[in-house]
């Protein structure tokens, strides 16, 4: 896809994606054999659930038919969230993925796997877990030493909010009976 094409498309589809209340973060036109599939990627602070999606396609798929954005022949529109383990590359993504646990490449070499605890606008705060029982440590990390930061999936991770409110449910009802 020329950068002509993909600027275009971005100057037609932002508009409608923002009447949505998403952000549109990618744009791409990829074949598949002789099918042309025009993906779009969109995301909010809140997420985006399986109806704004649904309705943010139509909207997409509406503005596209009226125009020659795509060009003549035949497209699927695919209109998706960027997933579980999405790449930061803006501010806004470091803010959405505060608490989560990030994989950053730094500049100067090395890598680094944190917990994004807060972020501003010079760089963030992490939690580094600690190695062999030893007890996690803060650090901070400014944006100009991040090459590349990638959220990481965490399948036994105890949500200590919840488990706060749990308990904190066992001693009402406790209290009560």
């Amino acid at each position: 896809m020329s950068t002509t094409q993909s600027e275009r498309l971005r100057e037609l589809l932002e508009p409608l994606v923002a009447s949505q209340g998403l952000d549109l973060e990618e744009i791409a036109v990829d074949s598949v054999g002789r099918r042309r599939v025009l993906s779009v990627v969109v995301d909010s602070d809140t997420g985006a659930d399986l109806d704004r999606i649904a309705d943010v396609s139509r909207a997409l798929s509406a503005k596209l038919d009226e125009t020659d954005a795509m060009g003549e022949g035949e497209y699927t529109l695919e209109v998706g969230t960027p997933g579980a383990e999405r790449s930061l590359t803006q501010h806004r993504h470091y803010v959405r993925a505060t608490d989560r646990l990030v994989r950053f490449q730094l500049r100067e070499g090395g890598e680094l796997v944190a917990r994004i605890l807060a972020v501003d606008e010079d760089g963030l705060d992490l939690e580094v877990p600690g190695v062999k029982g030893r007890r996690p440590t803060t650090r901070r990390l400014p944006f100009g030493d991040i090459d590349k930061a990638r959220v990481q999936v965490e399948f036994n991770r105890k949500d200590t909010k919840n488990d706060n409110q749990t308990e904190h449910d066992n001693k009402t009802e406790e209290e009560e009976a």
